[in-house]
């Protein structure tokens, strides 16, 4: 009966390793084939990057070290929670209202500084005649993989890709999926004239076949013009990696975007800092502030911000007015899909810094931002 016994459980963890190995070839072969992925950054790259103050052992950090510190446990328990916990309120229990754009419209505008947000931080910016993308998120999974759990929260967009105009830039703050997708860049890489990213995420970029002339790699507090604009790559406090392995390969980073008239400043996605106070003090004051406030959650503090630091962000950085991005369009931590806007709003009243929340599409012009109150549409 023992032989027994024993024959049986070396047979369960034969096929448990086999299953176990299956799997690993499986992911092997689908990291390493699969175009989402992106690229490697190589050793070569490694030695470049390794003159920057932000790169240490082979990865960059954020200032001073500061890391969420994700142990085997901690993640864990995050894995476990957003699989198997019920979220009633993570996500809106009817589409969000969208404002269509007229894709003409948008080609011929030649009109003040506007923006179009396509909810979470892609917007289009329309400025001195030419357009801009941030974080190009266009479609409805940021993920390799697809879950119903983080699908769009809406089936539409403003405007589809093949309907944008011609792209002068596009601006990627980090390599994570929902900032850099795969699928996005795809369909736009035939309309973009120019990428500018952070150190790094080039190599991305040219797995997807985009040339390497058409793209600048910056690191933090670096500058560079282009058609007449002022593009500065700023800190962040967050994180980089689109597979288990390769984590702070890349840099992550903020945005500040300054034209003949207007300055605007683009905050990726980041933790708390003292950066926001500094990027304050060398380019503010900034006419409008796009303020990371969504994915939050106790057991990441450093990566993103509670709803009432984006508040305090905002005036860090002297933003006359601010918005809260990052939000409105998928689930990707486990807060109430709307929490963000209500904690922000409430926080800000309390300091005083002016916030604008607009539907998802609708134009954001800068010149008349004091003109439109907030409507509670969602």
């Amino acid at each position: 009966m023992r032989k027994r016994i024993l024959k049986i459980f070396k047979r369960m963890l034969f096929i448990l390793l086999g299953l176990l190995a299956i799997f690993i070839i499986a992911y092997f072969l689908f990291v390493n084939l699969h175009p989402v992925f992106g690229g490697d950054v190589t050793k070569e790259l490694k030695d470049q990057y390794a003159v920057s103050t932000n790169h240490e052992n082979g990865k960059f950090i954020n200032i001073d070290g500061v890391d969420d510190d994700i142990s085997f446990g901690k993640g864990m328990t995050i894995m476990r929670k957003m699989l198997f916990n019920s979220f009633p309120n993570g996500k809106p229990d009817k589409e969000l209202p969208v404002v269509m754009a007229d894709s003409a419209q948008v080609a011929n505008y030649k009109g003040d500084t506007r923006l179009i947000w396509f909810g979470h931080s892609t917007f289009l910016l329309q400025m001195e005649g030419r357009n801009i993308l941030i974080d190009p998120m266009l479609t409805h999974m940021p993920s390799p993989i697809s879950r119903d759990a983080q699908r769009r929260f809406n089936t539409s967009i403003p405007i589809e890709i093949e309907q944008l105009p011609r792209i002068d830039a596009v601006l990627i703050s980090h390599d994570h999926y929902d900032h850099l997708d795969y699928p996005s860049i795809k369909r736009l890489r035939e309309k973009v004239d120019h990428f500018f990213v952070p150190l790094g995420v080039g190599v991305h970029l040219k797995a997807w076949d985009i040339s390497e002339r058409m793209i600048t790699e910056m690191d933090w507090w670096q500058e560079t013009t282009y058609l007449g604009f002022r593009f500065a790559c700023t800190p962040a406090q967050h994180f980089s990696g689109r597979k288990f392995n390769n984590r702070g390969s890349t840099l992550w980073a903020s945005w500040v975007i300054t034209s003949g008239s207007q300055n605007i400043f683009f905050s990726g996605d980041s933790g708390y800092g003292d950066h926001f106070k500094d990027i304050g003090d060398k380019y503010g004051p900034f006419d409008f502030a796009m303020m990371e406030c969504g994915q939050y959650d106790e057991l990441w503090p450093v990566i993103h911000m509670m709803p009432e630091e984006t508040a305090l962000a905002g005036l860090d950085v002297n933003a006359e007015v601010i918005m809260p991005i990052h939000w409105g369009a998928f689930q990707l931590a486990m807060h109430d899909w709307d929490d963000p806007v209500n904690r922000v709003l409430k926080k800000a009243e309390e300091i005083g810094i002016p916030v604008i929340i607009p539907k998802i599409g609708a134009p954001i012009v800068l010149n008349s931002l004091n003109e439109r109150p907030n409507e509670k549409w969602w």
